[in-house]
């Protein structure tokens, strides 16, 4: 009879360990789509930042009006910084490109002088790059300005289409998040099916019999989203130590709230779950359990 009984305890005790990681592990994936949507908008940012556009400089212009148009750029509110490419500069990077001396074949430099240029977000669009490239090439020293159509085009279709894919994304994992924590304490509560079939026969009232496993399943949420969110510092960690640039967590208030979040979907899914798992098996005869 002890034997059977350190069976019973063990095998719960197995299905309480194994219910926590299963709601943890579940809550950490919706953490980490929750983090990818905070830092949506700084990603989507980080490459539209990294379009580059190339202010080509007239031939035989001084120094001092090269400078003074880099101010001009560096003052405008919608350059984000700039760098200034001499001929010879821009020669080397080419060759290296290239793979060939292509000075020594010319016998000459073909390349003009540039000021490389690195817009803010919100101006890295196709309608705002055209109105810039229209008043640039209003500057006496602009020879032309180079950008990639295609890419600038590309991206902010790209950004869009991203952005209504992790929405759909994160409402079908939210569903199966639901569904997986679901099924976990139905099973949980089916092993103990028996237990409160005995209690019913001994005339313990419904609001009674609930009470123990709403709070034996509460606090399984309650763990299970608190290693969540561990798990969850772990990757916030490590972004910003590996991803500075790209990722940036800085809005502690946005984390709290999201851990916040993870705890109370933990609870509430986990307390749902458990009052339609224990009502089933009240509803149900004994002949039925079986």
């Amino acid at each position: 009879m002890a034997y059977k009984e350190k069976g019973t305890k063990r095998r719960l005790r197995s299905s309480y360990i194994t219910s926590v990681i299963s709601i943890s592990l579940v809550l950490f994936m919706l953490g980490l789509m929750g983090l990818l949507i905070l830092n949506a908008k700084q990603i989507s940012n980080y490459v539209k930042e990294n379009i580059g556009v190339s202010v080509i400089l007239k031939d035989n212009i001084k120094e001092v009006e090269i400078r003074r148009l880099q101010k001009i750029l560096d003052a405008s509110d919608y350059v984000k910084a700039t760098e200034y490419v001499d001929k010879e500069t821009a020669a080397k990077e080419f060759e290296k490109e290239l793979g060939e001396d292509f000075i020594s074949f010319l016998g000459y430099n073909p390349l003009r002088a540039s000021i490389d240029v690195k817009l803010y977000a919100q101006y890295a669009n196709p309608d705002s790059i055209a109105v810039i490239e229209k008043n640039l090439l209003k500057q006496s020293q602009v020879q032309e300005v180079d950008y990639q159509k295609s890419l600038v085009h590309l991206v902010n279709k790209n950004v869009k289409r991203i952005s209504l894919i992790i929405l759909a994304f994160s409402i079908l994992l939210f569903t199966i998040s639901f569904t997986l924590i679901n099924n976990t304490i139905r099973l949980s509560i089916y092993s103990q099916r028996f237990i409160i079939n005995t209690m019913q026969l001994v005339g313990a009232t419904r609001g009674f019999i609930r009470r123990p496993f709403m709070a034996k399943t509460l606090m399984q949420g309650i763990i299970g989203a608190l290693i969540a969110n561990v798990m969850l510092s772990g990757v916030i960690y490590l972004s910003q130590r590996e991803l500075s640039q790209v990722i940036n967590f800085s809005n502690v208030e946005m984390i709290g709230v999201l851990f916040l979040l993870i705890l109370l979907i933990g609870l509430f899914i986990t307390w749902i779950s458990t009052l339609f798992a224990v009502n089933k098996y009240l509803r149900l005869e004994s002949r039925s359990l079986y």
